[in-house]
């Protein structure tokens, strides 16, 4: 599924299940807690502090679909196409950054 589809998806769910979008400020600050999430597996589990019991069984996968949806959310409430920006920004990257990261000594 493309970024475009999963757009029309995530609308239809909202439409068929959810009654309404959240407000942007609303949607804006679950993406913040979203993030958290995602945040705290990582440095639990790959960083330095240790993974408690309750965090253990926690699906990453899981937590970046949640953030991956309200970002889905933001995008269609706000009236922006998510493929096409994304297309931009990857071309974007692709030509900004062609030999930055070859050349750079420390990911050697």
């Amino acid at each position: 599924m493309n970024i475009q589809d999963s757009q029309k998806a995530v609308d239809e769910w909202i439409k068929n299940h959810g009654v309404r979008y959240f407000n942007e400020l609303t949607n804006m600050a679950q993406l913040t807690e979203e993030v958290g999430e995602v945040a705290r597996i990582i440095a639990r589990r790959y960083g330095e502090q240790s993974e408690k019991e309750s965090d253990k069984n926690k699906d990453l996968g899981e937590e970046l679909a949640d953030v991956m949806f309200v970002v889905l959310c933001l995008a269609n409430q706000t009236g922006v196409n998510l493929q096409e920006a994304f297309d931009k920004k990857l071309d974007v990257k692709t030509e900004r950054d062609h030999d930055r990261h070859h050349n750079n000594e420390k990911l050697k």
